[in-house]
């Protein structure tokens, strides 16, 4: 109970859970950060962790108390995330066929890789680097890459785009945002605005599929 009331509690306010980790913790909340990342990005079974909203509460906490260093950061989460999408691809690799025989496993659920599936399909390589700006998403894609046809040196390339893009377009806008007395002030409603853009597309596309059921 006391996780899920952590979990919750990052969700909703990423930037007070992490300074509170950074005076219990100092400078292991590097390793910690590290490990959310990792987590989010390498365990299929783990898709609801405050990625967007967590890289911009790192972004506005390293420029306004200077606790983390961008220097620092950027890489690290970078390298978090590529080692937890090859470990999520390797391990699609060789149990995608068995998990999608399954109807749900913990949070994750069957029609949540087939949609993904969809959207690799008319997408294509693309989809890697799109999938990192949507929760679930961001998690199941380089699964379903791996248990799907893409072959290795062709996921790996949109990978490290996709990557590196993710964590300093949106750490750096925490970055520079954090900086606006506004954004200080409001940022529970920030950190929601940032989650309700990021699960925008999901929404639109449940949205079109049930009118679609309805009008069939």
């Amino acid at each position: 109970m006391e996780l899920i009331e952590f979990l919750l509690e990052f969700l909703k306010d990423p930037l007070t859970v992490i300074q509170e980790l950074i005076k219990q913790y100092d400078n292991l909340i590097y390793f910690i950060l590290f490990l959310v990342v990792f987590v989010e990005t390498g365990f299929v079974v783990m898709p609801l962790l405050p990625g967007d909203s967590m890289l911009f509460a790192i972004g506005v906490i390293a420029a306004t108390t200077g606790q983390l260093s961008m220097t620092i950061i950027i890489p690290l989460l970078i390298i978090a995330a590529l080692l937890g999408d090859n470990v999520n691809y390797f391990v699609g690799k060789k149990f995608g066929g068995l998990i999608k025989k399954k109807q749900k496993i913990l949070f994750l659920k069957k029609e949540y890789i087939t949609q993904t599936e969809q959207f690799f399909e008319k997408n294509g390589g693309k989809a890697v680097i799109m999938a990192r700006f949507v929760p679930i998403v961001r998690t199941i894609a380089p699964f379903v890459a791996g248990a799907g046809s893409m072959q290795y040196y062709k996921y790996i390339m949109y990978c490290i785009t996709g990557a590196v893009i993710w964590v300093t377009s949106i750490t750096f806008l925490g970055y520079f945002l954090g900086q606006v007395p506004w954004v200080k002030e409001n940022f529970e409603k920030v950190v929601l605005s940032i989650i309700i853009i990021s699960v925008l597309p999901i929404v639109i596309k449940l949205f079109k599929k049930k009118n679609q059921e309805k009008t069939a």
